[in-house]
């Protein structure tokens, strides 16, 4: 299990510090956030926060694209330092060249499902696919509960996984707690991105743990 702790929780103002003990934390990835106030109600940030995220960060940077056209931004993010790459479906007409495309740059390409997306959407996208991100929040905003109704959605995704041999990581992204870690991996998480649940915790190394063995 990957714990990806999402930087969007963290304090902008010692964002340095903040990477480095995340370096340091026994967290397998940084998630990344970006969102251009278009596909999503809520901007955080560009190039110039993302860059100075490559330069502190020793641990591979997970970098998830809430925005329109992802297609325009793709190679600079990845060419700027992304080891992972993410978009919405719903964002771009072109996912298979998209996702083709960020393959050819050596950086394992994602597709983000909304929660209303339908897990059938992956099926023929899934032999370019590296990471499915199951968005078990509304994309938009940090700090959300978890939808309850997305276990059986991870849990199909799971199993279509399974019986038609893909080999894609299946990320969960919104709403993970240490109550919620052990569940989630039995229905089938490869990685957990995790925002309040470690940065506001005593010990962030101590949450990631919990993360990992609960």
């Amino acid at each position: 299990m990957k714990i990806a702790p999402s930087i969007l929780s963290a304090d902008f103002g010692k964002l340095r510090e903040e990477v480095e003990m995340l370096n340091q934390s026994g967290a397998d990835w940084i998630h990344v956030d970006v969102m251009d106030g278009r596909f999503v109600p809520n901007i955080s940030f560009g190039f110039p926060v993302f860059e100075a995220l490559v330069k502190y960060a020793t641990i591979p940077l997970d970098v998830h694209l809430m925005i329109e056209e992802p297609e325009k931004y793709a190679e600079r993010f990845v060419k700027g330092g992304a080891k992972s790459l993410s978009f919405h479906l719903e964002a771009t007409p072109h996912s298979h060249r998209l996702l083709s495309q960020i393959r050819s740059w050596n950086c394992i390409p994602g597709l983000a499902l909304n929660p209303q997306t339908d897990i059938l959407s992956v099926k023929n996208l899934a032999t370019e696919l590296g990471l499915v991100n199951v968005m078990t929040v509304n994309p938009g905003f940090g700090g959300q509960s978890f939808i309850v109704a997305m276990y059986s959605k991870i849990q199909a995704l799971r199993d279509l996984k399974q019986k038609q041999g893909f080999d894609f990581l299946i990320e969960i992204d919104g709403g993970v707690t240490s109550e919620n870690a052990s569940k989630l991996r039995e229905s089938g998480a490869n990685v957990l991105v995790a925002g309040n649940a470690v940065f506001k915790a005593s010990s962030v190394s101590g949450a990631i743990a919990q993360l990992k063995t609960e």
